[in-house]
């Protein structure tokens, strides 16, 4: 099993929209994180002054579903934020609603340790596409001895780590539970899952009329919809919200002409729950609760989950005498 680790939040002026920082045991790293309508407050800690990287986090005014997220390093934050809350046309950024700011508490981070830190974590954003970055072309930044580089690894995953809890998602990886299967159509095969990693069964969905088939597994906390599954090649409900997500799935290459009229998932995706993956699926809005069945049982994902709640509730507690 995973093991357990312990992340200490403290709500800087007792409000949870206001100030926040956050700590990992046995990591150098400090969080800070706060709304830009309390920039005032946030510029004026110390963490402010220190060396780090920042992400200024909105939502895209070009309408794209994921948030726009700009990453920077800086050896005064305070200065580079102010910089960046200027309007558009006199420099500044206008798009973003959240800052987080990752300092060290020992302070040993330098300007060539963050200009790496800088570097790698716009490669894995963008290799993780959670978000759609206002950063422009990234520069490769390789001036760092081999030990620090494996200093600022640990750095990196501790920060992939704390941002989830902080509602952060863009650098958190999908969980890859298949096999490549290029743009073949095959039907994705058992997946074998790291006994870390907690999975529901495989569950499949059917559109019967339009021959559709598509696979998936909850992991993690993530609905994922399987590499290799079909959808619908058209999206047909002109007025549901999801249309949007479809094109842009489409646009981003994840869903791909199959060249038999249908869409074909070109790597697995991970959805927030089980209804925007059947309505990808089926073109059209759908429940996913009760669309999506496990392979095995043909039970719905709505009772399989019933069942794995009663049956969780009926077992005795850790500290029961009996």
């Amino acid at each position: 099993m995973t093991q357990g680790r312990s992340i200490r939040l403290f709500l800087v002026d007792g409000t949870p929209n206001g100030l926040l920082t956050a700590e990992i045991m046995n990591w150098t790293g400090h969080v800070l994180t706060g709304p830009r309508s309390r920039l005032s407050e946030l510029v004026q800690r110390p963490e402010c002054g220190r060396t780090g990287i920042y992400f200024l986090v909105g939502t895209d005014p070009e309408g794209d579903l994921r948030p726009l997220v700009y990453i920077g390093e800086s050896d005064d934050v305070a200065t580079r934020l102010k910089q960046h809350n200027r309007p558009e046309d006199k420099g500044g950024k206008d798009f973003w609603e959240k800052v987080c700011l990752i300092t060290s508490k020992d302070q040993n981070l330098t300007k060539a340790h963050v200009k790496y830190l800088e570097s790698l974590l716009i490669q894995k954003a963008g290799a993780v596409g959670r978000c759609k970055l206002a950063n422009g072309t990234a520069h490769e930044y390789v001036g760092l001895p081999e030990s620090d580089r494996a200093d600022m690894a640990f750095f990196i995953e501790q920060v992939r780590t704390v941002l989830p809890v902080l509602g952060l998602d863009f650098l958190r990886s999908t969980t890859k539970i298949t096999p490549s299967s290029g743009l073949e159509r095959p039907v994705p095969t058992q997946p074998e899952l790291n006994q870390s990693v907690s999975a529901s069964p495989r569950l499949k969905m059917e559109v019967k009329r339009q021959n559709i088939v598509a696979f998936a597994q909850e992991v993690e906390g993530e609905f994922v919809v399987l590499e290799g599954s079909i959808a619908r090649g058209e999206w047909i409900d002109l007025k549901h919200n999801y249309r949007h997500l479809y094109k842009q799935l489409c646009d981003e290459g994840v869903l791909m002409d199959d060249g038999n009229g249908f869409k074909i998932f070109t790597r697995d995706y991970g959805f927030t729950s089980p209804s925007p993956a059947a309505a990808i699926v089926a073109g059209r809005a759908a429940n996913g609760r009760v669309d999506w069945k496990v392979e095995a049982t043909g039970q719905s994902y709505a009772d399989w989950q019933d069942q794995q709640v009663n049956a969780a509730a009926s077992m005795p507690n850790e500290g029961d005498d009996g």
